[in-house]
């Protein structure tokens, strides 16, 4: 049995039969597996990577959205994310509490400066009207 992209189907593969279907070095594959956690071989007896189909299916994937459609290595893992097949990174959600709160407090900083030039640049009769929020 034969696949187009794969060569002859086998159940696992080793790190350099899938650089080779993948296109790219060794040492690529081993960084790719530092930045996507669905990536994740298992290792030999011997302490060799051995890859499963569903790695290098997803392999195939990564470097469709680095080298082809341009995405980052963030993009791509956001991508992934999207369609279920990256896993959120560990302390992600801490990420994200951090980045709201401090979108909260710019939001605050840019609501008091536009309350400020609206003072200034207010008719007198205005002067002591209370600005309104965004």
């Amino acid at each position: 049995m034969h696949d187009e992209e794969l060569g002859p189907v086998k159940l696992y593969y080793r790190i350099g039969e899938v650089a080779g279907i993948v296109g790219v070095e060794p040492h690529v594959l081993r960084y790719w597996e530092t930045e996507f956690r669905s990536i994740r071989p298992q290792k030999s007896r011997k302490g060799q990577r051995i890859y499963s189909r569903r790695d290098v299916d997803r392999l195939l994937k990564v470097k469709d959205l680095l080298y082809t459609h341009g995405f980052t290595i963030a993009g791509a893992r956001k991508k992934l994310r999207e369609v279920g097949a990256e896993p959120p990174t560990e302390g992600e959600s801490r990420t994200v509490g951090v980045a709201r709160a401090a979108l909260f407090e710019l939001r605050r900083e840019v609501e008091s400066m536009l309350a400020e030039i609206d003072l200034i640049t207010a008719p007198a009769s205005h002067a002591q009207a209370v600005p309104q929020r965004l």
